[in-house]
């Protein structure tokens, strides 16, 4: 990785983190999605992320197959096993864990495993380096 400041992520991460619950329908997890204009949701029990929910995951694993998807749970969709960061952590390993874990978002919880935020490719491109989150982009597009 491209040599930058050492940052962590707590200072550059957004917050707060838009959740939903497990028991959620699809419907109002798309709500959330629209009301706050972001294309990630994690979904919390007791304030740990046990599961992420995105755009792309309703569009290409819930509409094509459910008669209803209103009626389907965050639960019955979401990607188990989010992709997490601790909000200590340097930016820099942040940028190589999406790189390695062909994500553009990780979700940073604190040294409990409570999520406390959310820290994207744009983050990392506008408040530490265009190079790094370019970088990290391109690691993420070329293993796909």
């Amino acid at each position: 990785m491209q040599e930058t400041t050492v940052m962590q992520i707590r200072k550059v991460m957004t917050i707060p983190a838009i959740t939903g619950a497990s028991d959620a329908s699809i419907r109002e997890i798309a709500r959330l999605m629209r009301d706050h204009d972001i294309g990630l949701i994690p979904i919390v029990l007791d304030g740990s992320p046990v599961g992420v929910l995105t755009d792309r995951d309703i569009v290409t694993r819930i509409l094509p197959v459910a008669d209803v998807p209103a009626e389907i749970t965050a639960a019955r969709a979401m990607s188990d096993h989010p992709v997490t960061c601790h909000m200590d952590q340097d930016v820099a390993e942040a940028a190589s864990i999406m790189g390695d874990n062909q994500v553009r978002r990780l979700l940073v919880v604190d040294h409990d495993d409570r999520l406390v935020g959310i820290l994207s490719l744009g983050d990392i491109a506008e408040n530490v380096s265009e190079g790094l989150a370019g970088q990290a982009l391109g690691e993420v597009v070329e293993l796909r």
